[in-house]
């Protein structure tokens, strides 16, 4: 007879589901975490799903909860493990990037430290009470409020064939038009692979928006990823074909000021390709913006205000 199964203090029986919004205390700030546990009533794997890493990233948000609700634990076959916003102030302040009280990137300060600021505290709860107890790991994202962004997974290149292959089939099955092997130095994902985790970062949507078409799109990835998984006989669309990049080429601004891109996300470029220019407030150019490989335009800052050290689009060669 299957047994009880129990994470983040949250036990719940065979074939029952659990929703809870758990309180917290990062570096002395309070906060919210909403958290789905889902024990299915036949034997199978711990999926971990994240959404709302970056609180602005609304597609993956949506498409969580979605899963967390409308799954039948009786049906379930393993463990379905879902945070939909998981960083809830970032979320409540409609923050890109960081999380308000410490303005770090939470998804930099993975695996996270117990004594470190809010950011790093919070990391590494996700980490600890979350991800570790993972068969298999899904995070999910998007451009955030101020990016535009054609759909692609990430998964991290650790070395082992094996784990490797794991993720890349984990991402193909979920279906998303490119496939990036990538490190991103404390991102959730390079975390998760590091301790042994198929993993992969999914990202769909952008711009503070989330059209019933994106979510579908990220809901039918979330249902080929248990179909493929075995936790699943709910049927999806086949996933369409993906295509494999082996670098993700970030441009940053040098300036503060305004930013007037000349591509779109989607567009094919070539190295030395101008792709845009960085001005300052009165409109002079400061920096050119150019391809630095051959590729596809992964993502692109949409607002005329930019920053110093902000991305400004990213290339997959």
């Amino acid at each position: 007879m299957k047994s009880s199964f129990e994470i983040a203090g949250l036990r719940v029986e065979p074939g029952q589901r659990r929703a809870e919004v758990l309180e917290l205390v990062c570096a002395g700030v309070p906060l919210k975490m909403p958290l789905y546990v889902l024990n299915g009533a036949g034997e199978g794997p711990t999926l971990v799903v994240t959404a709302g890493i970056h609180g602005a990233e609304y597609v993956g948000i949506e498409a969580a909860l979605r899963l967390a609700q409308r799954t039948d634990p009786q049906a379930l076959r393993g463990q379905l493990v879902v945070a939909p916003i998981a960083s809830q102030l970032a979320f409540a302040k409609r923050a890109i990037y960081i999380c308000p009280p410490d303005g770090k990137n939470l998804n930099r300060c993975f695996p996270g430290n117990p004594a470190g600021t809010f950011a790093e505290q919070l990391a590494d709860w996700i980490f600890t009470n979350l991800i570790r107890h993972a068969d298999f790991y899904l995070d999910l994202h998007g451009g955030d409020m101020n990016e535009a962004l054609i759909p692609f997974s990430i998964v991290r290149r650790s070395g082992n064939a094996a784990l490797d292959d794991r993720s890349l089939a984990l991402s193909q099955a979920f279906g998303l038009p490119y496939v990036v092997g990538s490190v991103v130095r404390g991102s959730t994902y390079a975390a998760a692979t590091e301790l042994g985790i198929p993993s992969v970062l999914a990202e769909v949507g952008g711009q503070g928006l989330w059209p019933e078409d994106q979510v579908r799109q990220m809901s039918e990835g979330l249902a080929r990823a248990m179909r493929h998984l075995g936790l699943s006989s709910q049927t999806a669309p086949p996933a369409p074909p993906t295509r494999l990049l082996e670098e993700m080429h970030w441009l940053r601004s040098e300036h503060d000021g305004l930013f007037y891109p000349q591509v779109a996300v989607g567009e094919r470029v070539e190295a030395g390709q101008a792709l845009g220019r960085v001005a300052d407030y009165l409109g002079n150019s400061l920096q050119a913006v150019v391809a630095p490989a051959d590729g596809v335009v992964l993502f692109l800052v949409t607002t005329l205000a930019m920053n110093q050290g902000d991305p400004l689009l990213a290339v997959g060669a």
